[in-house]
C-alpha cells in the first residue's frame, strides 16, 4: 500500500509541474485541490471488483477545474450518495460549489450501479480560451499528446481490465498512450448525449 501511496505522491507532483499559461490553467497549483485528488486516488486504488478506466477529454471550469477530480463538481459532493464520493467527501477542500451537467449525469448513473470506474482525462489541465479563465475550449492535438504520459502512468497504477473514452478526446488519447489496446468509444452525455451516454456505459458496466 506504502508503494501505491508514494507512486500517488510522484504522480501529483509531476502535475504541479505544469505551469499555468494564457490558455491552460493548472487546478493542481491551487491550495487543497492536489489532496483532493490524492484521496481520490487512494480510495479508487483500494476498490475491489472489476477495474475500469474512463478517459475524458480535460478539466471544466466548473467542475475538474475546482475539484480536482475528473467528472465531478462541488454538487455532485452535496447531493449523490454514492460510496466513492461519501468517503472521501469529509476530506475535500472545495472553494466553490458549482453544479455540472456533466458530472451529475455521471454519478447519476454510477448511484445505481456496483462497478466504479477510474476517471481520468485526456489533458489533465483546464484548455480555456485566452483571457478567458471561466471558458472550456477543447484540448489540442499536442495537448492530447503530452497527456499520454500521464494517462500511462495511471494506468500502471490501477492496472484496469477495460479502458474506455467519454468522447473522441477520450479516445485519441487512450489509443495513443496504448496502442496494442481495444479502447472502447463512449458518447459524452453533454448536448443531447445523455441516452448514448447511458447506452455505452452499460455495455462496459
Amino acid at each position: 500500500m506504502k508503494k501505491d501511496m508514494d507512486a500517488i505522491s510522484k504522480f501529483i507532483s509531476e502535475l504541479k509541474k505544469q505551469k499555468n499559461t494564457p490558455t491552460v490553467a493548472n487546478p493542481y497549483l491551487v491550495a487543497g485541490v492536489s489532496e483532493n485528488l490524492e484521496a481520490y486516488l487512494e480510495s479508487m486504488l483500494s476498490i475491489d471488483g472489476r477495474r475500469i478506466l474512463l478517459v475524458g477529454e480535460a478539466p471544466g471550469h466548473k467542475g475538474c477545474k475546482i475539484t480536482g477530480i475528473p467528472f465531478t463538481s462541488g454538487k455532485v459532493f452535496e447531493k449523490v450518495k454514492h460510496p466513492i464520493l461519501l468517503k472521501i467527501k469529509d476530506k475535500l477542500v472545495l472553494k466553490d460549489i458549482e453544479a455540472e451537467n456533466t458530472a451529475t449525469i455521471v454519478w447519476n448513473y454510477l448511484s445505481t450501479k456496483r462497478t466504479t470506474p477510474l476517471f481520468w482525462n485526456s489533458f489533465p489541465f483546464h484548455p480555456h480560451p485566452e483571457g478567458k479563465e471561466n471558458k472550456n475550449r477543447a484540448p489540442t492535438d499536442a495537448e492530447i499528446e503530452y497527456g499520454v504520459v500521464f494517462l500511462r502512468t495511471l494506468h500502471e497504477l490501477f492496472k484496469p481490465e477495460l479502458v474506455a473514452g467519454i468522447g473522441n478526446s477520450g479516445v485519441d488519447c487512450a489509443k495513443r498512450a496504448f496502442p496494442g489496446v481495444e479502447v472502447k468509444y463512449i458518447r459524452h452525455p453533454s448536448f443531447g448525449g445523455k441516452s448514448e451516454f447511458i447506452k455505452g456505459m452499460n455495455e462496459i458496466i
